[in-house]
């Protein structure tokens, strides 16, 4: 490393403003704070020292997400070989999945960080680190069948209009990566819903293309839940129609978008975000309270299948434990004061079984539900600092008495 922190001095004169590649002094500058931490401070103001820059931080989400990406991509090759019947050892699975999610990942990142450098070259400021995280985010809440100019239209649609346009990074009022997935499933409905978007039948990758199984069925459990009987007969299939268990649904055996299917791997990323401080267990920890009480709440009331599904089937279907450790956690765009964060989480959760069980076209809740009290994540801080100056006033007229 100190040989590379050498290499790095010499040439940096020259990506300086005047030297021959002062032009791209913000890529330069971005890739040096990649690899070391900045030995800058700040000359004046009041301000906290703490080598786990933004940087590092990022870091430490991406290293919490490696558990549900690794799987997503196993789980690819499960849900294939499954569908057509063919039977294929643990590397022939996790190789197909690699082949299938790695052109969504490079896309992803290369439309993303590729905005993210013009933009930052045109304000001649440094490069923001954001995306390094939305950059994987985006391929593990999307199903593995999307074509890639979709991905890619829908990244450059939500980094331009939901983040550059606020800011950058640290002034966004909506998750980016969320807004992605709200852009393709508007827009191309028909790709990201469905039976055979959720599980790759054919080889052809990233153009959404394949062979499809005579018999063959890759709707998601929650989608099956969705059509269901409401006689509490609903029993969820596999793609060739042989019943899950709900341990196969805790353990990710399903179909389903990349990232969401694993709660295990997910649980994984959440003691490592919580571990190294990142993620806040309030928000975590009230998303899944609240998911569990309007659960408990549907299943008094149910009418439909969705209503009667029992709050464990909720949390391990879906994208509702993947929102409530990666998406709800988000310090950008959600409640920021510590009361606020119990009353973020508690809404974000509710919403989301609300949505699912009251709308029957939309059985996947956790999205909106989070995009929605993105908006709200500044009133509700707004309301809790609000109160807490009126009761140290009140306490403050009570002491002159």
């Amino acid at each position: 490393m100190k040989a590379l922190r050498k290499y790095l001095d010499k040439i940096k004169p020259h990506f300086e403003e005047g030297g021959k590649f002062g032009m791209f002094r913000s890529v330069f500058e971005g890739f040096e704070t990649f690899l070391f931490v900045p030995n800058e401070t700040a000359k004046s103001g009041v301000h906290i020292h703490d080598n786990m820059d933004a940087k590092r931080t990022m870091t430490a989400v991406i290293i919490a997400l490696v558990p549900a990406l690794l799987f997503g991509m196993f789980n690819t090759g499960y849900q294939h070989y499954l569908a057509i019947g063919t039977e294929a050892g643990f590397c022939e699975m996790f190789l197909f999945g690699f082949l299938a999610v790695a052109p969504i990942i490079i896309v992803s990142y290369i439309v993303g960080l590729g905005i993210e450098f013009i933009v930052a070259q045109w304000k001649k400021e440094e490069i923001q680190e954001g995306f390094l995280v939305s950059g994987i985010l985006i391929p593990l809440i999307v199903p593995v069948d999307t074509p890639l100019w979709m991905i890619a239209v829908a990244t450059a649609f939500a980094v331009i209009f939901a983040k550059e346009v606020f800011g950058g990074t640290g002034y966004n009022i909506f998750n980016v990566a969320l807004v992605t997935r709200a852009f393709l499933f508007f827009s191309y409905p028909a790709c990201m819903s469905g039976d055979q978007v959720f599980v790759r039948t054919g080889t052809t990758f990233g153009l959404g293309g394949g062979r499809i199984v005579d018999g063959f069925s890759g709707a998601t459990p929650l989608g099956q839940i969705n059509v269901a009987p409401s006689d509490g007969s609903f029993q969820a299939m596999n793609s060739l129609g042989h019943p899950l268990s709900l341990w196969d649904m805790f353990l990710g055996l399903i179909p389903g978008s990349i990232g969401e299917t694993s709660t295990l791997a997910i649980l994984i990323g959440a003691v490592i975000l919580l571990f190294t401080g990142v993620a806040s267990w309030k928000t975590m920890i009230s998303v899944f309270v609240g998911g569990i009480a309007a659960a408990l709440l549907f299943n008094l009331v149910g009418t439909t299948a969705v209503m009667q599904a029992s709050p464990w089937e909720h949390i391990c279907l879906g994208g509702f434990a993947f929102g409530a450790v990666f998406m709800a956690t988000d310090p950008v765009t959600s409640a920021r004061t510590e009361k606020g964060k119990y009353i973020f989480g508690l809404l974000v959760g509710m919403l989301a079984i609300a949505i699912r069980a009251l709308n029957p076209g939309y059985p996947e809740g956790m999205m909106l539900a989070i995009l929605l009290m993105n908006i709200f994540a500044p009133l509700i801080d707004y309301y809790v600092v609000q109160r807490n100056i009126l009761r140290r006033m009140k306490r403050a007229g009570n002491y002159k008495l």
